[in-house]
């Protein structure tokens, strides 16, 4: 299950949605290799830009940060809610623990 906020913005207006998750004990390797492998092949080829990603090294945060990039609210929003997005997701879940999105106006510099 996935916890998501959308923020209402204008349809000329690019969006970062921003993903945050824990990797799950145990599948550090696994993860690795689906997310260079798939997952990041993956989100591009539905259209998102991947634009940065952070992992947390000390604090109650989530351990990794991923940023990726649409052309408008509407297409960020028709990815999220297409079956090869779905099919993306579930197998990222198979790696994550409290994985959290939401969509956000594009803005520079870093954003959570």
């Amino acid at each position: 299950m996935s916890l998501c906020w959308i923020i209402n913005v204008s349809e000329a207006v690019s969006v970062k949605i921003i993903m945050t998750w824990d990797i799950a004990a145990d599948h550090e390797q696994e993860y690795f290799e689906f997310v260079i492998g798939e997952w990041v092949p993956g989100v591009q080829r539905l259209g998102l830009q991947p634009t940065d990603a952070w992992a947390t090294v000390y604090g109650a945060y989530p351990q990794i940060q991923v940023n990726l990039l649409a052309d408008n609210e509407s297409a960020a929003r028709r990815i999220l809610s297409s079956n090869d997005w779905t099919t993306l997701e579930d197998r990222l879940l198979t790696f994550v623990r409290n994985f959290s999105y939401k969509i956000v106006p594009d803005r520079n510099g870093f954003q959570f």
